[in-house]
């Protein structure tokens, strides 16, 4: 099981991740032409794509999902509310390309089985994904105000984290959003912060976990430094070998972080 993720902050995201059989993309949160330039820079197409599972309407996760669907004539993978929330956003998608995937199901793509589960956010019913290969788990979860434990059970011990660490609080305090944005991102149906990110993985990484990709960075409150640092720090402080035991990554906007094995 290899992945990339292709994009990820408050610009636009998208996650890749392939096996011998199967090539799924996470989410297409960015442009057509954009989209095809990240595939490129992994050396892969998306032409060979299996399938694209959706985990919300917001737009920085479906901009480009219709353009991609209908060129390359992919399936589209999303739960019902869901499915409702785009009507409208991502253009004419004919039924034959159309699925559900309800919430807190396991859905098998040949060798690659997903399992999907909520998350807590601001749109009609959000959920993200833990893929599972043989015997091997990796988890993605961005787009939630916190974590729960119901979270924390579906994706603890996971190999590999793709984790959200949006924002530094005093940042976003101090910055230029209005009030009624800030008080959005603060909520539980908002965004993970730096600091209960760390907290957050401190009740889930396994004695298997070898990376944690810190994602949906906010380019206005938080910086790649800043969001390692906090949670190296606290991680550190909790007794975990960060650097020893397994390595924290960044992630990027624009820039594919390299395609690895899980």
């Amino acid at each position: 099981m290899q992945f990339s993720v292709l994009a990820s902050g408050s610009t636009g995201n998208a996650f890749y991740i392939e096996t011998e059989k199967q090539r799924l993309l996470v989410d297409a949160g960015l442009s057509g032409k954009q989209m095809e330039e990240l595939f490129k820079q992994i050396e892969r197409s998306p032409q060979n794509l299996t399938a694209i599972l959706v985990t919300h309407e917001h737009s920085d996760h479906i901009k480009g999902l219709g353009i991609m669907a209908r060129k390359y004539q992919l399936p589209i993978y999303a739960n019902e509310k869901t499915w409702r929330a785009m009507e409208g956003l991502i253009g004419d998608i004919p039924t034959e390309q159309k699925f559900i995937f309800p919430l807190g199901d396991v859905r098998s793509f040949g060798d690659l089985d997903v399992e999907s589960f909520g998350v807590s956010h601001d749109a009609a019913e959000p959920m993200f994904y833990v893929f599972h290969h043989d015997g091997k788990k990796l988890a993605l979860i961005t787009d939630t105000g916190y974590v729960s434990d119901r979270m924390k059970g579906t994706i603890q011990h996971a190999d590999v984290f793709v984790f959200e660490s949006n924002h530094d609080v005093e940042m976003l305090r101090m910055g230029r959003y209005p009030w009624s944005i800030k008080r959005r991102i603060l909520s539980d149906v908002g965004h993970v912060s730096n600091e209960d990110a760390a907290l957050a993985l401190t009740d889930v990484i396994g004695d298997q976990t070898k990376r944690i990709y810190l994602a949906h960075l906010s380019q206005d409150n938080n910086m790649k430094e800043l969001a390692r640092m906090t949670v190296e720090q606290t991680l550190e402080n909790r007794g975990f070998g960060v650097g020893q035991q397994f390595e924290i990554c960044d992630t990027d906007p624009k820039v594919p972080t390299k395609l690895v094995y899980v």
